[in-house]
């Protein structure tokens, strides 16, 4: 099973992109989904997550107030659409799922499906 994660690209700081996150394989709209991300040399971290539960959410601190994740039901997507980017957002990005409704994971290796990562690049 595999998601695909697309939307990445070159963008000066201040931009906007936005992220998505679909399955040709299983309905996403079944599952928590994650954005992941992971800067050359440093641990994948959690970016945000949408619960299929109340569409409930969270964002990490790092990223609050510019990230927001958002599904579209009927087309099966998850949306990260990141306003106000900054260089240090520069990484390449994933979408995951362990299987779960909620939020609760933390980790990367709690997660079960992965897209392959679509890149996003700040920088003037």
């Amino acid at each position: 099973v595999q998601l695909q994660a697309s939307g990445g690209g070159l963008v000066q700081p201040g931009g906007s992109l936005r992220l998505s996150c679909t399955s040709s394989e299983f309905t996403v709209d079944n599952y928590a989904v994650f954005w992941f991300r992971q800067a050359p040399g440093k641990e994948r971290e959690k970016v945000s997550c949408i619960s299929n539960l109340n569409g409930n959410f969270n964002v990490a601190d790092s990223v609050k107030g510019r990230f927001t994740i958002s599904r579209d039901r009927p087309n099966n997507i998850v949306y990260l659409q990141m306003d106000n980017l900054e260089p240090d957002d520069t990484a390449t990005y994933y979408c995951a799922t362990d299987e779960s409704s909620n939020c609760s994971a933390q980790n990367h290796y709690d997660m079960h499906y992965w897209g392959k990562g679509t890149q996003v690049t700040v920088s003037s």
